[in-house]
This record gives C-alpha cells, structure tokens and sequence, in this order.
C-alpha cells in the first residue's frame, strides 16, 4: 500500500472571508436595530453626534486589532 503525501488546504481563506462578511452583516444589522431602539416612537429620531462618531470608531479599531493578533 502506497503512503499518500499530505497537500495542505490552501483555500481557506474565501471561507473565512464569507463567514467574516456574514458575522459581520448580522452585527450590524443588530446595531442598527438598536440604534433604531432608542427613538421612543416614529416621530423622533435618535441623536448621533461626532463624539459618539469618535467613540464608535475608536472601540472599532481596536477589535480588528484584537481581531488581528488572534492570527499571530
């Protein structure tokens, strides 16, 4: 019996670009969810300002770096 070589899987990563796309709409289709939340009825509209912007953008930042030393 022959001994078969091992070929390592090299496309995983449009898997994991697929699975990341659609982690990552569901998020935000639950923050937009919530954001909608916050106006109490249909009339008013939920405040965002730039600070709030900052904020957003900063937490997000700093998960694609946790994200990205998880590969290291």
């Amino acid at each position: 019996m022959e001994e078969q070589e091992l070929v390592p899987y090299t496309r995983w990563k449009p898997k994991v670009m697929v699975i990341g796309a659609v982690i990552g709409a569901a998020v935000g289709l639950g923050a937009a969810y919530l954001f909608a939340q916050k106006a109490k009825d249909e009339t008013t509209h939920p405040r965002f300002t730039a600070s709030d912007g900052v904020k957003l953008g900063l937490l997000v930042l700093g998960l694609l770096r946790a994200i990205a030393d998880l590969g290291e």
